[in-house]
């Protein structure tokens, strides 16, 4: 998408909102334009591609930075997604208006499976979970909504790192610190490969005490049906209750309940449903 200042109100690029004249828009359109590429921008490259003066670029980029919306890199040079940014998407999975009939999904398979569920997504480095819905057995974890656990040693993770290509996954664990958070959590990339290769023929993924000791996850990708997810859904228990053998028999309560969520999606979106 190109950003044009126009001189005059009625010009405008072609495939720019209305209102893109206005600077709040032509801040809006900027963000959209680094948010739609899977890779960090520099000044010049803005330039190429939107067309803006790069004196005009350069104004911009500084404002979005002072307002957290954009970060800049540590080599000075390039620009990436902002916390605030990232807050604000997190903010909207959390609040919008699908998440009574999410969580309703989520209560009846916590009924039927007896353990806690969760649903996440990816944000950055991290899985933060979107909802969650805990279990009566008397002994259960307590991860409530909006926590966050690293991507490379959670079950959610796997799934959503089985979404990537090579290059993708590499960039995003090679630049960040594959903590052993337990004896048992995969700290090299060959390992984490292994583990992909394993999660993308499988189509599910474990977590066997590789976050946190005693503690068993069984996660399942939310189909989309524009794309790739950043929807899991997941069950969580202590091992003594569920071991790997067990959770697997958990694996068409998950996939009954994932097609559930998928669903309520499409139903909310009327492109997806013309996809579908």
């Amino acid at each position: 998408m190109k950003i044009v200042k126009s001189a005059k109100p009625e010009a405008r690029a072609e495939g720019v909102e209305t209102g893109a004249d206005t600077p709040a828009m032509r801040l809006f359109s900027l963000l959209e334009t680094i948010a739609a590429r899977d890779r960090l921008y520099a000044l010049q490259g803005l330039v190429e591609e939107t067309g803006l003066p790069k004196p005009t670029l350069h104004r911009m980029l500084q404002q979005l930075e002072a307002g957290g919306l954009l970060q800049r890199e540590v080599d000075g040079r390039h620009y990436g997604m902002g916390t605030r940014l990232r807050r604000l998407a997190e903010n909207l999975l959390l609040n919008d208006s699908l998440h009574g009939a999410r969580h309703a999904v989520l209560r009846r398979l916590v009924e039927e499976v007896g353990e806690s569920c969760n649903i996440t997504a990816l944000s950055g480095s991290e899985v933060v979970y979107l909802d969650r819905v805990e279990t009566v057995a008397p002994l259960r974890f307590h991860l409530h909504p909006g926590s966050r656990v690293p991507v490379h040693c959670s079950a959610s993770g796997k799934i959503f790192l089985a979404q990537m290509d090579v290059a993708q996954r590499h960039r995003l664990l090679a630049n960040g610190t594959l903590e052993a958070c337990t004896p048992k959590t995969l700290t090299n990339l060959a390992q984490i490969e292994h583990e992909i290769a394993r999660v993308r023929k499988d189509a599910f993924a474990i977590d066997n005490e590789e976050f946190l000791p005693g503690l068993l996850c069984i996660a399942m990708l939310v189909p989309s049906a524009s794309g790739p997810s950043n929807l899991c859904l997941a069950v969580q228990a202590p091992v003594m209750r569920l071991n790997l053998a067990k959770a697997k028999t958990l694996i068409p309560a998950l996939q009954r309940a994932a097609q559930a969520l998928s669903r309520i999606a499409v139903d909310a979106d009327p492109d997806s449903r013309v996809q579908a």
